[in-house]
């Protein structure tokens, strides 16, 4: 991204959610943008999609418009888990002597191997997000985008998920840009966190995480590392409080 903005509004009202933004993300990067409900992450995440415009500024995402997975699963209740894939898999372009057997093989890189047949209403929430999760690996881009993924789930689930995340990035490669407003959940992930600011966004820090994986979210250097963020994060809060 190179000095990307994005405001809303008709002319003369006017309000500026994201200003200035710069920031690249590695080849096989795993990216935690963080900060506050409300200072723009998601809109920040919607304009790498493609799904909206800046107002200003570039933005370059190699291999087309990369893969977004979201907050809800967004299955079609009406298909079963593996056919859900092979609809990704169809608008691809992947032929349909294929599909079936990429489904399968997306659902057992995902944990849940024998699932092809299963209806939405069949899975757990943590297995409807592995589902999501595989549709969006379908997609065969190299940039995954993430928009709070985990956030209904309990925290069991969440911990569980946050393992097999870990694993699927590191066996796939690909460059994963993650939105949360969970500290610890970004500390728990991420090679690096971006902090943004408030009303609007700015990039208001950065944090290179060397704690080896496997992380547990329990581990003193991850509960460290969060307290100094959370700081910063509080920080931004109060300033825009006083604004």
């Amino acid at each position: 991204l190179r000095h990307v903005s994005k405001t809303f509004g008709r002319p003369g009202a006017e309000q500026t959610v994201l200003d200035d933004i710069s920031l690249d993300v590695a080849p096989g990067e795993f990216v935690c943008l963080l900060g506050a409900s409300g200072c723009g992450k998601s809109t920040l995440l919607n304009l790498v999609a493609g799904l909206d415009a800046p107002s200003a500024g570039e933005i370059s995402v190699p291999g087309g418009r990369p893969a977004l997975m979201f907050q809800e699963h967004a299955l079609f209740p009406w298909l079963t888990a593996g056919r859900n894939i092979e609809l990704a898999l169809r608008l691809r372009g992947v032929p349909r002597s294929e599909r079936r057997g990429e489904a399968e093989r997306l659902l057992e890189l995902v944990r849940l191997k024998g699932a092809y047949g299963k209806r939405v209403h069949e899975l757990s929430g943590g297995m409807r997000q592995r589902v999501a999760m595989a549709r969006a690996l379908s997609q065969a881009t190299p940039v995954l985008l993430m928009d709070e993924p985990f956030a209904a789930l309990d925290a069991i689930t969440r911990d569980v998920l946050h393992e097999e995340l870990t694993r699927i990035w590191q066996e796939t490669g690909v460059s994963v840009l993650f939105v949360t407003h969970n500290v610890r959940e970004a500390v728990r992930l991420a090679q690096r966190v971006v902090l943004l600011s408030s009303r609007p966004g700015r990039i208001a820090g950065q944090w290179q995480v060397s704690i080896p994986q496997p992380r547990r979210i329990e581990d003193a250097a991850v509960a460290d590392l969060s307290v100094e963020i959370t700081e910063k994060l509080r920080g931004e809060i109060r300033r825009h409080g006083r604004h």
